[in-house]
């Protein structure tokens, strides 16, 4: 038995967190800093287990364990069960084997820190929301201004209503980016269907009885019904001399004594 694994991993953006902190009059150029912090990770692992029902081309049917079935079309050539020590492909498998299919889920929670440090000049103030500033580079950019935040003018604290057009200050935007980081790993493995169970030692064995051949029937002789050619008239031929001798030798006694 063996594992073929694959790690699959992706991240499912979640709504940005928009931070600006103002330092009025202190002048810096453009820098940008990313960090990413983690959460603390789940774990899930799911069995799937089922046998091996028809195998057609790069198509696979297989039955689960709750007696249902289950297609899996296109299997790729690339997909490897090592069964019995032995690998094989999609075409290598063959009805009756067990297949298990164990995944494991690791979810992490992430969040993608992206800081902005810019220097540019008032052009536009709605206070108490945003503000507009006119970049180094020439371009301009709307900033959103925190809820309650505060800005140092000339040694005087103030709030957004104290921002003037013309002001140079230094704008630093944070963006917070929670990321779902989640990583699969699967092993497969198979083995092969057990061979039939043997027969009881105690059990007899039987042995089909071959029909009995008849012995050849003998055929009765038939009878001639003509005598055979070695039989010979003579017989036949004596004893009607007899009867003859016999009649004649009647007749002469009765004429003789007749006579008398």
């Amino acid at each position: 038995m063996s594992t073929t694994m694959r790690n699959t991993r992706f991240t499912l953006p979640a709504a940005m967190i928009f931070c600006l902190f103002f330092v009025v009059g202190a002048g810096a150029q453009v820098k940008t800093d990313t960090a990413s912090t983690s959460g603390q990770p789940t774990v899930e692992t799911q069995v799937e287990r089922g046998e091996v029902v028809t195998v057609s081309g790069n198509d696979l049917i297989v039955k689960m364990e709750d007696g249902t079935l289950r297609h899996f079309a296109n299997v790729p050539e690339s997909a490897k069960v090592t069964v019995d020590g032995k690998e094989l492909g999609i075409h290598d498998l063959k009805p009756g084997m067990k297949l298990e299919r164990t995944i494991t889920t690791t979810t992490t929670p992430k969040t993608i820190t992206t800081t902005k440090t810019v220097t540019g000049t008032v052009t536009h103030v709605m206070a108490p929301n945003n503000v507009t500033l006119r970049l180094e580079d020439g371009t301009t950019e709307r900033f959103n201004i925190p809820k309650g935040q505060k800005f140092t003018i000339d040694g005087q604290e103030t709030d957004a209503f104290g921002l003037r057009k013309g002001m140079k200050v230094s704008a630093t935007k944070v963006v917070e980016e929670p990321q779902t980081e989640v990583d699969q790993q699967r092993q497969v493995t198979g083995s092969m269907p057990p061979p039939p169970p043997a027969p009881a030692a105690d059990q007899p064995i039987l042995i089909a009885a071959q029909p009995k051949t008849p012995p050849p029937s003998v055929a009765k002789a038939e009878e001639p019904e003509n005598l055979p050619k070695t039989a010979s008239p003579l017989p036949l031929l004596g004893l009607l001399a007899l009867l003859s001798l016999t009649s004649g030798l009647g007749l002469g006694l009765r004429r003789v004594f007749g006579r008398g």
